[in-house]
């Protein structure tokens, strides 16, 4: 009975009433475990194999309508959210935050998915023998997703969608911060892929708040097939740590932007408080701005930013531009702030630009802004990161804006996939070879 009661209390089955440990859900129906919750839906994923794109976009279409439908409902469960998040910090709390226009864009948003192309079974290379033989690589489902996240509730819709789409199952982890939304969001998901006959164990939530779910989930070798983390550095060491379940990492985006010396000054005080302010607690948001020495408006630039609302720690030249700038320390170009705050330095040239980010950067997304076409090559063609960037603001760096209705996340690593990850980055390939009777002698 002890071992029993362990079991449950670790599945976030029991409640204390009383002094004594109950299961809500008796002990005859605990619920599942995560062997239990990634076999049903593996068993949901070959059946999804046999569906049509057709079937699949209808079924997110019936998605969105059920989410639009039931935004009073999501709407009421995030104000819960929101009402016990007072102790995160306001980058956290925009982030977990929903209202009736982001509403809209996750609807949206699934609708966008549903329409793009379906990269199942797409055929992208083609290959002939001189036997005769005939090989052809064709794209697939990954099979069962594990997607464990934070604070984000949108990436419970845009998950799911991305999941189905591409013919892959997921297992939904989120926060608890984001708990009542998430369950929300979900409800309304499932609500309208059973009514355009799909399966529900195609997404799945792992309702406990238990964090030792999360270790089930990242030991489930066989099971699940990929660990998609989205969160702060805590979460993602765990799982780097941990995890014996393939992953694709998101990490946090500590992301430049260089104005070059040739950068035109109207367009670079644009984008540069466009990529600082527009959302800082999103990770497109621009982190620490490097200045060419040589760049004629730096003063202007730091001043617009200041004056904007900007906090601007900068270096001793920086510093020399306003009396307000802050002084920076080491810390600061390792930062990602997720605030209304910036580091800035200056620096000799492009080189120096380029050594920095290498040094400080964390592969996610990095901006030139110049009108010297050659120095921009040559800043694109260097700068390793998931996403580089010619006069535009890094907040792009977002799977939407790429076209691709959502992104699952970004990838910063250097496996599998890279940058904004949504349908094709859910798949993997096999080979078929045909033939006509060839044997190798």
């Amino acid at each position: 009975m002890d071992a029993e009661r362990n079991r449950l209390k670790r599945q976030g089955n029991w409640r204390a009433r009383g002094g004594n440990a109950i299961a809500p859900n008796h002990m005859d129906n605990p619920l599942p475990s995560i062997a239990d919750m990634a076999r049903t839906a593996r068993r949901a994923q070959h059946a999804l194999a046999q569906r049509s794109t057709a079937d699949k976009a209808a079924a997110l279409r019936a998605a969105a309508a059920a989410i639009r439908a039931d935004g009073p409902t999501i709407l009421a469960a995030n104000a819960r959210d929101m009402a016990a998040a007072s102790h995160l910090s306001p980058a956290l709390r925009d982030r977990l935050a929903l209202d009736a226009k982001r509403l809209a864009a996750m609807a949206d948003a699934i609708e966008d998915i549903a329409a793009l192309p379906d990269p199942v079974g797409e055929v992208y290379d083609v290959r002939h023998r001189p036997n005769g033989l005939r090989l052809e690589r064709v794209r697939i489902p990954i099979g069962v997703i594990g997607m464990i996240y934070e604070s984000r509730p949108n990436v419970t819709a845009d998950a799911a969608a991305l999941c189905l789409m591409s013919g892959n199952a997921v297992l939904l982890r989120g926060g608890r911060e984001a708990a009542e939304s998430n369950a929300a969001i979900h409800a309304a998901f499932i609500g309208g892929i059973k009514n355009a006959g799909f399966s529900a164990d195609l997404v799945q939530r792992v309702a406990s708040p238990d964090r030792a779910l999360v270790g089930d989930m990242l030991g489930a070798t066989g099971l699940i097939d990929l660990i998609i983390p989205r969160g702060g550095k805590a979460l993602v060491a765990r799982i780097a740590a941990e995890a014996r379940v393939p992953t694709l990492a998101h990490l946090d985006g500590n992301n430049h932007i260089y104005v070059h010396a040739a950068a035109n000054a109207d367009m670079a005080r644009a984008i540069c408080i466009n990529a600082k302010l527009h959302r800082p607690g999103i990770c497109g948001a621009v982190e620490t701005l490097l200045i060419d020495q040589n760049y004629p408006a730096a003063n202007i630039l730091i001043r617009a930013l200041l004056d904007a609302g900007c906090e601007v720690r900068g270096d001793g030249a920086v510093q020399a531009m306003d009396a307000r700038v802050v002084a920076a320390d080491d810390a600061d170009w390792h930062s990602e702030y997720l605030l209304p705050i910036l580091a800035a330095r200056q620096v000799t040239g492009l080189a120096e630009a380029i050594e920095h980010i290498a040094a400080f950067g964390s592969g996610h997304s990095e901006a030139i802004l110049t009108d010297d076409d050659a120095a921009a090559a040559q800043f694109l063609n260097s700068v390793d990161s998931a996403i580089v960037f010619h006069n535009a603001s890094t907040i792009f760096a977002d799977g939407g804006e790429f076209g691709m209705g959502a992104e699952i996340g970004i990838a910063t690593g250097r496996l599998h996939a890279r940058g904004p990850v949504a349908l094709e980055g859910l798949t993997t390939h096999k080979w078929r070879v045909l033939g006509t009777g060839q044997v190798r002698g």
